[in-house]
């Protein structure tokens, strides 16, 4: 029998586990995933930007640099939302920061000429919600630009674990990682686009070693964090070692711990 998950308690969750840790910390690393995607979207001055999950501003921030009239970013997390402005501010950028859940967004019709998510949107358990959002607020002809984790990319084998010690996301729910694959973006836009064009990328992320890594995201990334407070100190070893395991068989260096996770560069055009 299909169940019907609790979405509205699923987004609550998230949002907790989102708040915890520091995510501007990892945001820092997969900047440049932001800056690809701007140009890919060939950004042009006066374009109305909104970046959708937008945490502490990668897209918001480079959409700005590029449009000279500013760009709004949205997230449901609110001290994510002020290290946005703490560094819109250090940048001179004009960003305007909204709290706000990529399910519900609190903007009017087509009022956007692009809008844009690294690693954000995917994440909303309604994906099917999220996607008509996402629709709904572009101009017909403006465009939508997401970078999103692959089903078979290096990071997916992340999430595998977690869920393997965890228990799992609720039943009725779609993996993240599927908005990676093309024939579902496709499926979850449908006729609201004109167009789509994606392309394979790599997000290369570099650590002294696996020591480093753990240390690093126990800190500061809240879903690993939540991971280990769930299994406890009886499980905590049994994870540690699936992910040193996982970090050894993905590592592309002899010297240091280098990561170069796949994930899919999206471009579609409102219809």
């Amino acid at each position: 029998m299909a169940v019907d998950p609790d979405l509205a308690a699923i987004t609550a969750a998230q949002q907790r586990t989102w708040s915890d840790g520091d995510f501007s910390r990892v945001a820092s690393m997969i900047n440049g995933v932001a800056e690809n995607l701007a140009e890919a979207l060939q950004l042009l001055p006066d374009d109305r930007v909104l970046d959708v999950a937008t945490g502490s501003g990668n897209g918001a921030l480079a959409a700005a640099r590029r449009t000279w009239v500013g760009a709004v970013g949205s997230d449901f997390v609110p001290a994510l939302l002020e290290r946005g402005r703490e560094r819109a501010a250090a940048e001179r950028l004009d960003v305007e920061f909204v709290e706000a859940d990529v399910q519900n967004l609190p903007f009017e019709d087509a009022s956007f000429d692009v809008v844009t998510s690294i690693f954000g949107a995917m994440f909303a358990p309604d994906q099917e919600r999220t996607a008509r959002e996402l629709l709904r607020v572009v101009k017909p002809g403006g465009r939508i630009g997401m970078a999103n984790w692959t089903p078979d990319g290096g990071l997916s084998q992340l999430f595998v674990i977690l869920v393997k010690h965890t228990g799992g996301p609720p039943p009725g729910t779609v993996p993240p990682v599927l908005w990676g694959s093309e024939d579902h973006v496709r499926q979850l836009f449908g006729d609201g686009i004109s167009e789509l064009r994606t392309e394979r990328r790599v997000s290369k992320q570099v650590f002294r070693s696996a020591d480093h890594y753990l240390d690093f995201f126990r800190t500061y990334f809240g879903p690993l964090k939540a991971a280990f407070d769930k299994v406890g100190p009886e499980g905590a070893p049994a994870l540690e070692a699936d992910l040193r395991a996982y970090l050894e068989e993905v590592n592309e260096n002899e010297h240091a711990l280098v990561l170069e996770p796949d994930y899919l560069q999206i471009v579609a055009t409102r219809a």
